[in-house]
C-alpha cells in the first residue's frame, strides 16, 4: 500500500536528516527533522529562503507540543478545539527546535496536525516535522501537488506518492500569534 511505504520511506529520509515533499492538513510541505539544525538549512537553501525568518513545524498533539513551546496559554488547547480548519498559532518562545526553525524573537508558528499521514507519520518519527509550503520564497503557494514546480520537486531527497492524484484545491492554514501579554494577533485568515 503506497500509504505505508510513504510513511516508511520518509521515516528513513527524515531519519538520515533529509528533506521530503508530503501531504498536510492543508497544502503540500516540504518538510525535515526540526531538531536537525542541518536538515533545516537544506530546507532553506531549497526554499531560497532567508534564515532569519523562522519555519513552521507540525506536531502530533498537545503532549508533544508541550516539548516545543515555553508557557502554553489555556486559550490554545480551547482555540485549536472550536477552530473549523487547522489552526497554526505562533507561540512567543519554541524550544528544543533547530537553529533557523524558530524566529529571531524566539518566536515559533507550531500546527497539531490532524491529518492520517501526517500524524502516523510524526508518531512514528517522536519529533515535530517541519512544514513549510512547497514553492521558492515569494511564489504563490501551490494548491494541490499537481501545481508544485518540478524544481521544487526535484530538489527534496524524497517525495510521497500518497494523494498526488488528489486535485481539490487546498489553501494554507489560518495563522494566530500570541503576544506575551496574551493578546491574540490574526496574521493570516
Amino acid at each position: 500500500m503506497i500509504f505505508d511505504e510513504d510513511i516508511k520511506d520518509s521515516l528513513i529520509t527524515l531519519r538520515k536528516g533529509g528533506t521530503i515533499l508530503y501531504p498536510t492538513d492543508t497544502i503540500w510541505g516540504i518538510g525535515c527533522d526540526a531538531t536537525n539544525p542541518s536538515a533545516v538549512e537544506k530546507i532553506f537553501k531549497i526554499k531560497s529562503r532567508s534564515c532569519n525568518k523562522g519555519l513552521l513545524v507540525i506536531v502530533d498533539g498537545e503532549q508533544m507540543l508541550e516539548r516545543y513551546v515555553r508557557d502554553i496559554p489555556e486559550i490554545v488547547f480551547e482555540l485549536t478545539n472550536v477552530s473549523d480548519s487547522p489552526l497554526t498559532i505562533i507561540y512567543p518562545k519554541g524550544k528544543n527546535l533547530a537553529e533557523g526553525v524558530c524566529s529571531e524573537d524566539g518566536s515559533v508558528g507550531i500546527r497539531i496536525c490532524h491529518d492520517e499521514f501526517c500524524r502516523e507519520l510524526i508518531s512514528r518519527f517522536r519529533k515535530p516535522i517541519v512544514s513549510t509550503s512547497s514553492n521558492f520564497s515569494g511564489k504563490q503557494s501551490p494548491e494541490n501537488f499537481s501545481e508544485i514546480e518540478k524544481s521544487v520537486i526535484d530538489s527534496v531527497d524524497f517525495v510521497v506518492k500518497y494523494r498526488q492524484n488528489d486535485l481539490r484545491k487546498q489553501s494554507a492554514s489560518p495563522v494566530i500569534k500570541l503576544e506575551q501579554n496574551g493578546t491574540i494577533k490574526i496574521i493570516r485568515k
